[in-house]
């Protein structure tokens, strides 16, 4: 049997476990508790574990927590946290900050732990691919973390799609959102749009037209393929008839397709609505007969 010692590489492939257990020591003691060694797992004091600093999650709903911790009230741990040794009495999350911080929550003293050696950026690899994998993360934050990834641990894209499972495409996909305006980053981070919109609007390159769709779809509550046909029609650049006379632009068009439908709601009758870019333009709305007119007038309140 060869002495010669696993490649890094191979074992960040392999995933956390194999990162976990190839990983050098950096701390100031490398030693493991001697409990550690005959069962794996180990008490230690909540007040004795600092949180990873590369926690790629910036958010913890506060429900869920609740939810957690009274499960652990319960039913207690089930699944041990990681932590690496830092010194005596000093660990650092390397995974299960919501099992930790629910633990808090629910009043224990000590938890379950395996206690591991990893370096600094051992520690960012095994905490961003193990969320990415593990945690229900939002597209946003799997961005950043992949993002991240990419830029700290000095992984190429193709690599990092093996790293995380995911192929090159969709990685791709998620990095492109980090170019969105800090605006619509907001909405996809809390959920005011999905993916699907943040995909569609990357395609817009003006700021400002990227925005008004954004608005729009927030506002109205547009569904993916909506949004998406907006965008379509304003990169084909090839308005209708009436178009080319107004002059609009397609987000402008949609705006005076909707008045024009609440018109023709409101009267009861099909309404011709018509604006050029300087807002100047013309309402026309048919009757078929005199009743016809005196009701439009009713409603108008012109007699």
């Amino acid at each position: 049997m060869s002495d010669q010692k696993p490649n890094r590489k191979s074992a960040l492939g392999r995933g956390l476990g194999a990162l976990l257990q190839d990983s050098p020591a950096k701390g100031k003691s490398d030693e493991i508790l001697p409990e550690v060694a005959k069962t794996g797992i180990s008490e230690i004091l909540l007040s004795e574990i600092q949180v990873n600093p590369y926690q790629p999650r910036t958010h913890f709903d506060k429900e869920a927590l609740e939810e957690l911790a009274e499960s652990i009230r319960v039913q207690g741990i089930i699944q041990p946290i990681t932590v690496r040794k830092l010194d005596s009495n000093e660990y650092q999350l390397i995974s299960g900050e919501r099992r930790f911080q629910a633990s808090k929550l629910a009043g224990l003293k000590q938890i379950p732990a395996y206690i591991r050696t990893a370096n600094d950026q051992q520690m960012l690899e095994m905490a961003l691919i193990e969320n990415i994998q593990r945690e229900n993360l939002n597209a946003l934050e799997i961005a950043h973390s992949y993002q991240r990834l990419l830029a700290e641990c000095n992984l190429k894209q193709e690599e990092l799609g093996d790293r995380v499972g995911k192929n090159r495409t969709t990685v791709n996909n998620y990095l492109r959102l980090l170019k969105l305006p800090p605006t619509i980053q907001a909405a996809i981070r809390d959920q005011q749009i999905s993916m699907g919109h943040a995909r569609a609007l990357i395609n817009v390159e003006d700021v400002e037209k990227q925005l008004a769709i954004f608005k729009k779809a927030v506002e109205e509550e547009l569904s993916v393929r909506q949004v998406e046909a907006l965008v379509k029609a304003l990169n084909e650049g090839k308005p209708k008839k009436e178009e080319k006379q107004s002059g609009l632009d397609p987000v402008r068009k949609y705006e005076m397709n909707k008045i024009q439908q609440r018109l023709a709601s409101h009267f009861g009758t099909k309404v011709a609505l018509k604006a050029n870019d300087r807002n100047k333009g013309e309402i026309k709305i048919p009757f078929n007969s005199a009743t016809d007119l005196n009701r439009i007038l009713e409603i108008l309140e012109i007699i």
